[in-house]
């Protein structure tokens, strides 16, 4: 048995892509007969679906029961559902502060982003999910509900009132965001492409640093992806450098008794293919005796618990014995 404790209900731009997925997941949960396949009916049943999901949208009790489908077809005990911070519109000052958002072309395309990703309210949020820990613990499963918010130097006061006066049971921290660029978004990809070696690593040096950061503030339980820089595979070939900052962060990480995870996402989802942490940051992060949780960064049902059992056998065999999951921040430890 294991966890998986970073898992979205929904993510924009709300795209022909975005419904194409959409469909694609309720197909996972609920074939169509094969012998409709290809036929009209079929098509005016996927349209009736998919317009029923958008109207009930993504803290309906149907999508919900999707997830808790998957985790108890995995055999999963505890499932932790967050949402990124930059979905409610009650933080858009937070991000316009921080944001790109000027008149030039990464501003236009942030500001196009955001526009299109921060649609919802979070208090609708924290209530489908409280709602819903009854339902899952009938069925034996651990539902927790959490945040991740997006982490920015010299904004911590704003953070704190942010997520304050909700009942979270853990905070996830992650960068997104290098000097106002948000540099995962694949709108801004084309971003990478003019660096040489030496403004790819300053780059990266700003992006561990921030990360850093983030850390020491101490507002976060967990902290997310904490290479995620390298998600459109431009690397830094330095590895005395990636070395420094290995170490950096994992002392950080220590010194502080902050956790981090092992995240699918980029593996499965974007082109680098590569865990998060990658293979040497991981063995710093265990040399120094890092404490981890498990996540597949699903955005749909059907994502949820990819990896989390591989990636749990690859810390067993490094001699790690348990994960660490949250209650009402309460930290506590599960035997893997």
């Amino acid at each position: 048995m294991t966890i998986d404790y970073h898992v979205h209900l929904e993510e924009g731009p709300y795209s022909s892509r975005w419904l194409e997925r959409t469909s694609q997941a309720l197909e996972f949960f609920q074939p169509v007969d094969a012998t409709s396949q290809g036929s009209k009916e079929e098509m005016t049943f996927q349209l009736q679906r998919l317009t029923e999901r958008v109207q009930n949208g993504c803290y309906s009790e149907e999508w919900l029961d999707l997830y808790l489908q998957q985790a108890k077809q995995l055999g999963l005990r505890e499932v932790g559902i967050v949402d990124h911070l930059y979905r409610f519109k009650e933080t858009r000052a937070y991000f316009e502060r921080f944001m790109k958002l000027d008149d030039s072309e990464i501003g236009q395309l942030q500001r196009y982003w955001l526009d299109r990703v921060m649609t919802e309210n979070i208090d609708t949020f924290v209530s489908a999910i409280q709602r819903a820990k009854e339902k899952w613990h009938r069925e034996g499963i651990a539902l927790k509900l959490g945040i991740e918010a997006d982490y920015f130097i010299s904004g911590e006061m704003e953070l704190t009132s942010l997520l304050a006066d909700h009942p979270w049971d853990y905070v996830i921290g992650s960068v997104h965001f290098v000097d106002g660029w948000g540099f995962d978004n694949p709108q801004t990809e084309h971003l990478f492409k003019p660096m040489n070696p030496q403004a790819l690593q300053e780059n990266y040096e700003r992006f561990f640093m921030t990360v850093e950061n983030m850390i020491q503030s101490k507002l976060f339980d967990v902290v997310a992806h904490l290479d995620n820089f390298k998600v459109f595979n431009y690397q830094v070939e330095d590895q005395a450098f990636l070395k420094v900052w290995y170490e950096r962060i994992a002392q950080a990480l220590t010194s502080t008794q902050t956790a981090t995870e092992i995240n699918a996402g980029l593996y499965y989802r974007y082109p680098v293919k590569e865990m998060c942490p990658g293979p040497r940051f991981l063995q710093t992060l265990l040399d120094y005796g890092v404490i981890f949780t498990i996540s597949s960064d699903a955005h749909f049902p059907d994502d949820l618990g990819k990896y989390t059992f591989a990636n749990t056998d690859l810390l067993k065999s490094h001699g790690v014995q348990s994960i660490v999951s949250f209650e009402q921040r309460i930290k506590k430890f599960i035997e893997i």
